[in-house]
């Protein structure tokens, strides 16, 4: 059974910053990319980014705020986000995609809050 867990989301203040993790277990390859995604309330879910085997990108929105980096032999993602502000206020998934299957895995999310 595939289990993809996010954790390290919290309330901060505006301008703090927050390192959410994304632990994987139960794949049976390994990982293409870890995408990350946040969905403020009462709208749609929106990517942030894409940490690919070395290289990530970003959306327009956390560019230069936002790292995404990988842990292979932890099999784990991060998203460090730096300079938080409140309009950063979402539950944050990771979703990740299979190497070979290219099927792809959802969390269930870490709520992020910044107040301002």
């Amino acid at each position: 059974q595939v289990r993809v867990v996010e954790s390290g989301g919290g309330l901060v203040q505006a301008g703090e910053s927050l390192t959410l993790s994304c632990a994987v277990s139960g794949l049976t390859y390994s990982i293409r990319s870890y995408d990350w995604y946040r969905q403020a309330p009462g709208k749609q879910r929106l990517w942030v980014a894409t940490m690919r085997s070395v290289s990530a990108t970003y959306g327009d929105q956390v560019k230069g705020r936002f790292t995404a980096s990988r842990d292979d032999a932890k099999v784990t993602g991060y998203l460090q986000m730096n300079s938080l502000q409140p309009e950063d206020t979402a539950v944050y998934y990771c979703n990740v995609v299979e190497e070979q299957t290219g099927k792809d895995y959802w969390g269930q999310g870490t709520q992020v809050t910044v107040s301002s």
